[in-house]
């Protein structure tokens, strides 16, 4: 961007009141979504203790337990992968896209107009029974062998929309929630306050221009690396 308003070449005025609203715009929508989405994906492993035992062994073999998850080591931690997907998949964090028609079009028998708002509804279309089995479930192996990744090319599974118009802060925000969500679950033992059990946790929606919780999550963080 700077290479672009520097060269004074540009077909439109770009200057650096124009950068700084993108970095700002691509930060604030980052920061927002991705700690959404951790919530999300910590909830479902409370939830699951099981799977969350699952994915403390994986970074234990990969990683170890004397030093803490680096951005390297995500590429080899498949188990975490599944999660994320799946996380992503069943609380869609952004769950409404709008767009614009550029032209006269018909879908389905509907016909819409050039210049229509077009909301694209990313909720129902990852909870479709037609295309994910048991779709109100959080099963991370569902993702087994699948090529189905969240970059929205097979047009299931669109946590950051798709195409052109998709996120422009995908790639940075894919690694923020694996890179913590591997932390956390890495780093600590979890355990619901007050006695709680995994089947107390509640997963009530708050909805608005992003899907959070109702009621934020709390639990209580054992360590558990051997490098305190």
């Amino acid at each position: 961007m700077l290479d672009i308003m520097q060269s004074g070449e540009a077909e439109f005025q770009f200057d650096r009141r124009h950068i700084k609203a993108i970095l700002f715009d691509m930060l604030i929508a980052a920061m927002g979504t991705s700690a959404t989405a951790i919530e999300w994906i910590l909830t479902e492993l409370l939830r699951h203790p099981h799977m969350m035992k699952k994915l403390q062994k994986e970074l234990e073999q990969v990683v170890g337990l004397e030093r803490m998850v680096k951005e390297s080591d995500l590429e080899k931690l498949n188990y975490l992968d599944m999660v994320v997907k799946e996380g992503m998949r069943l609380h869609c964090v952004v769950p409404l896209m709008p767009h614009e028609a550029m032209e006269d079009c018909v879908v389905n028998s509907f016909h819409i107009q050039k210049g229509s708002r077009i909301l694209i509804n990313f909720y129902a279309v990852q909870r479709d029974p037609n295309i994910w089995p048991e779709p109100e479930k959080f099963l991370p192996e569902r993702f087994v062998e699948s090529s189905i990744d969240v970059r929205g090319r097979d047009f299931q599974l669109l946590p950051f929309g798709s195409g052109r118009r998709s996120c422009p802060g995908m790639q940075l925000g894919i690694i923020i929630v694996q890179l913590i969500v591997a932390q956390l679950v890495h780093c600590f033992d979890w355990e619901l306050p007050n006695g709680r059990q995994p089947c107390d946790l509640d997963v009530e929606e708050n909805s608005g221009l992003a899907t959070s919780r109702e009621n934020p999550l709390m639990a209580i963080p054992t360590y558990r690396l051997n490098n305190a």
